[in-house]
């Protein structure tokens, strides 16, 4: 599987931005996709993870009810719609996929990895 994120950039404050993750690879379909992201000097931090069918979905306590994940495997696409957002948001986002079919929010349950996409809020 080999993923692609996009859709980062410069937002203020209470603004959004929609994140996607381009898969290609024949097991996408079937595998557990999630975000993490990573700020300056910090470790890589879970955001928000989805299963196989979409049916299930699990998001860090500092995102939730801001943040969405969705799925659409006819598209082989991951989406993270992150509204609301806050300056302490701003980090490297990087979605990952695992060969489980179930969602973990542990980033060494995931094989393989995006390049990232950078996200700025501004205060």
């Amino acid at each position: 599987v080999q993923l692609q994120a996009s859709g980062g950039g410069l937002v203020q404050a209470g603004g959004s931005l929609r994140l996607s993750c381009a898969a290609s690879g024949r097991t996408f379909s079937s595998s557990a996709v999630g975000w993490f992201r990573q700020a300056p000097g910090k470790g890589r931090e879970f955001v928000a993870a989805i299963n196989w069918s979409g049916a299930s979905t699990s998001y860090a306590d500092s995102v939730k009810g801001r943040f969405t994940i969705s799925r659409d495997n006819a598209k082989n696409t991951v989406w993270l719609q992150m509204n609301s957002l806050k300056p302490e948001d701003t980090a490297v986002y990087y979605c990952a996929a695992a060969t489980a079919s179930y969602w973990s929010p542990n980033k060494y349950d995931y094989n393989y990895w995006g390049q990232g996409t950078q996200v700025t809020v501004s205060s």
